[in-house]
């Protein structure tokens, strides 16, 4: 066969002769393409011919089930030949069943990349023939096995095998490349990989690192932002731990800053006519908060912890495009109507955690109460429910509970006492 045959089985099932895709030509046979498929994850053995009945028809009788495979192969294999030339032959008989036969000129992505897998086993040290096939296993491995495809467990199971094994590569090649400190290299292959697994945590982890490496710093921050809100928008959650620590790492990484008093204010001047609250990542929360701890008793002044919630009024959960366009809107609405002493972060998905200073729990409820208002004067028709709580800032959770208890029974003695008033006689009051 002269014809340059190609078959890519990763980031779904093509077929290219010549590089033309035949893609429309074998899709008018999904058991076809299926069986082919099934056959070439099965490389050289020999798969009986029961067994691919049950692999193509399962939960289905028929009156002569043998005979609807052989017809089904025979079709198939002129849908093939059709492509090109003995190109049916790669479906071959033998032995009462079937195999894939690997044909001259011809290339199937998955083969090379379990041969280059093995090549690469227990490499340690990054020379220019290792780095070009390291380099080769990010060009085949375009996107999980067979992706888009109706999968059986029989695919998911070996896509599943091979993904980790992809990872491993990349992992075990970063870690060379950060031994010869070519950090430009790792940033560009980790956002290659990271294209075909956009939540790994350590590729994340990699990027960023080696970002800050490079004093691209800015760059870095861009990178956490990208993943945090990938993390509430499409998994309802917020990033793994150790993502959320390095954000304190790339603010640190601007310690090299010239000590001079006049270029510092002049860096600090950039964000000096901010208006509203302080918003920021969890992690400069927490500092704030653990700072906040340390200074109340020496200050003598008083500070509340807020938490907003948002939910759907008939207890369904928001949809991720919803919640997120309603926790955006929240945001803009704290900052508009906060001071700019309060400081506010996106907690989870659905909350928003607040520091509110001088403040005591009646202020601080009017306060919540007015961004409860605004709140709805933005989204008036959107079906959701704003709650919140609200409580003083203690490094004793318990004082903290008896005193908003002691707050509350304050408050029911005052409202109990208001309608005992209200409700005396005339002749009482004079």
């Amino acid at each position: 066969m002269s014809d340059q045959i190609r078959i890519r089985m990763f980031g779904g099932f093509s077929l290219f002769v010549n590089n033309e895709c035949f893609d429309q030509v074998i899709a008018k046979s999904k058991k076809g393409m299926s069986l082919l498929q099934y056959l070439i994850l099965k490389e050289d053995s020999v798969i009986l011919n029961y067994k691919l009945i049950e692999v193509l028809w399962p939960n289905e009788e028929s009156t002569n089930p043998e005979n609807a495979l052989k017809t089904l192969i025979s079709r198939f294999r002129a849908i093939l030949n059709s492509c090109s030339e003995g190109l049916g032959n790669c479906i071959a008989a033998s032995r009462g069943g079937y195999r894939f036969m690997l044909l001259e000129n011809m290339t199937v992505d998955l083969f090379e990349f379990e041969s280059l897998a093995d090549r690469l086993e227990g490499q340690t040290e990054l020379t220019d023939k290792t780095n070009e096939l390291y380099q080769k296993v990010l060009t085949l491995y375009t996107g999980d096995l067979l992706a888009g495809n109706d999968q059986d467990d029989w695919a998911i199971s070996r896509s599943v095998g091979l993904h980790s094994q992809y990872i491993k590569i990349v992992y075990a090649y970063l870690g060379l490349l950060k031994k010869s400190e070519r950090y430009e290299e790792i940033i560009q292959n980790c956002r290659f990989a990271l294209e075909t697994d956009p939540f790994d945590e350590r590729l994340h982890l990699e990027l960023m690192q080696a970002l800050v490496k490079t004093s691209r710093n800015n760059e870095a921050l861009m990178q956490y932002k990208h993943v945090t809100n990938m993390h509430f928008r499409y998994l309802g959650v917020k990033p793994p731990e150790g993502i959320q620590e390095f954000y304190k790492q790339i603010i640190q990484a601007g310690d090299t800053l010239d000590m001079n008093i006049d270029s510092i204010r002049d860096e600090l001047q950039e964000f000096g006519d901010v208006h509203g609250a302080f918003e920021c990542e969890y992690a400069v929360f927490r500092e704030i908060y653990n700072m906040q701890m340390r200074n109340l008793e020496r200050l003598g002044s008083s500070m509340y912890i807020a938490m907003i919630m948002i939910t759907s009024m008939d207890g369904e959960p928001l949809s991720p495009l919803k919640l997120d366009d309603i926790m955006k809107g929240l945001s803009d609405v704290l900052k508009a109507h906060l001071r700019k002493g309060d400081t506010i972060t996106h907690f989870s998905p659905s909350q928003y955690a607040l520091l509110l200073p001088t403040v005591n729990m009646d202020s601080g409820r009017m306060v919540m109460e007015r961004i409860k208002r605004f709140f709805y004067q933005k989204f008036p028709n959107s079906n959701v429910m704003f709650s919140y709580r609200i409580g003083p800032l203690s490094s004793n959770m318990n004082t903290m509970k008896h005193q908003i208890e002691s707050d509350s029974a304050k408050n029911v003695a005052r409202l109990s006492a208001m309608e005992k008033k209200v409700s005396k006689p005339a002749d009482e009051n004079e």
